[in-house]
């Protein structure tokens, strides 16, 4: 893990990790949203779920995860007609 990495996570509050996890559940909040939200890219989201979820909590993520298209928006169908920054308004942490 980079340095630069390492800070970012370092620097999250508990109220800003259970936001990141609850947003990285979330089926229709993209990985780019969750970094213009948090500023956590979605390597770090990877790291700080495999850190903070049980070995097969993550392992379920990580298979639900695979290839989900609603992950990432250059994936997304033009049909697709929800915005996932209003999804992610509402999953603000608790500082």
């Amino acid at each position: 893990m980079s340095n630069k990495s390492s800070d970012r996570l370092a620097s999250l509050t508990p109220g800003d990790v259970s936001a990141v996890i609850q947003m990285a559940w979330e089926d229709r909040t993209a990985f780019e949203t969750i970094e213009e939200r948090t500023g956590v890219t979605e390597s770090d989201v990877i790291r700080l779920m495999r850190a903070e979820l049980k070995p097969s909590s993550f392992k379920m993520w990580r298979a639900r995860m695979a290839g989900r298209k609603t992950k990432h928006r250059a994936l997304r169908s033009t049909e697709m007609k929800f915005d996932d920054t209003a999804i992610a308004d509402h999953r603000r942490g608790n500082c």
